[in-house]
């Protein structure tokens, strides 16, 4: 399998979700009052439509993030304290490296919905391009990866087409603006209104979590030393 190639394919249709404003229904908001002395309103959002890929939801959840866009690209890139911030993963590791900007990880992650939704696993490809603008695309997709075949003790998840876009707020450039698209193929036996009702919870917990987290992991800043890992977030079950 040519993996670079895809990658970038993925990259590329992660961008095309990103310029596409039709057809987007909210489905959940959270709002989060910032500051002390002079309190504002912080509002993350989760919007669905349906994928083109499964049968299921393509979501769309957006934030702002109080860190730069290239800070925030290299910590949900970086896999190293991935489980650390992210609460709805056990295990994610990089398990082949393609070059300094594309790998496969293998995560698990945690249960769900009271124990409705068991562990999954997935193997994903992951991706870093930067754009013009300061603008960075994170993307993730299933792959067949023989050295991690499916195994007895989870279900083996697939992810769609999946990522993150990092961008400069408009309004203030040392903050970003985090979109990330999800559209994940839990498998198994579940009903899917047990996915769509736990689905924009999981979202909105994944971009508090990485708020918090950048908070704790303060990383170094080097343009061309991207991490070596990002997520997929995209996994959130």
């Amino acid at each position: 399998m040519d993996y670079k190639r895809l990658a970038q394919e993925t990259a590329q249709e992660i961008l095309g979700y990103n310029q596409d404003t039709s057809g987007w229904k909210v489905v959940k908001t959270s709002v989060i009052i910032s500051g002390f002395l002079f309190p504002f309103e912080k509002k993350i959002t989760v919007s669905s439509k349906a994928s083109k890929r499964f049968h299921g939801n393509l979501y769309r959840v957006e934030g702002i993030i109080p860190e730069s866009t290239t800070k925030l690209s290299e910590f949900l890139y970086k896999p190293e304290n991935r489980v650390t911030w992210d609460k709805s993963l056990k295990v994610y590791n990089m398990v082949h490296k393609i070059d300094s900007d594309t790998f496969i990880c293998h995560t698990i992650t945690q249960s769900f919905a009271m124990g409705s939704i068991s562990p999954r696993d997935f193997i994903d490809l992951v991706y870093f391009k930067h754009c013009e603008g300061n603008m960075d695309i994170i993307s993730s997709n299933s792959v067949d990866f023989p050295a991690y075949p499916p195994s007895s003790n989870y279900i083996r998840g697939y992810n769609h087409a999946c990522g993150y876009i990092c961008s400069p707020l408009k309004q203030n450039p040392a903050h970003s603006k985090l979109v990330m698209f999800v559209q994940t193929e839990m498998k198994g036996k579940l009903s899917p209104s047990i996915i769509e009702a736990t689905m924009p919870s999981n979202l909105i917990s994944f971009i508090l979590n990485a708020k918090d987290g950048i908070k704790a992991h303060r990383i170094p800043s080097g343009h061309g030393s991207h991490p070596n890992g990002h997520s997929s977030f995209l996994k959130k079950k």
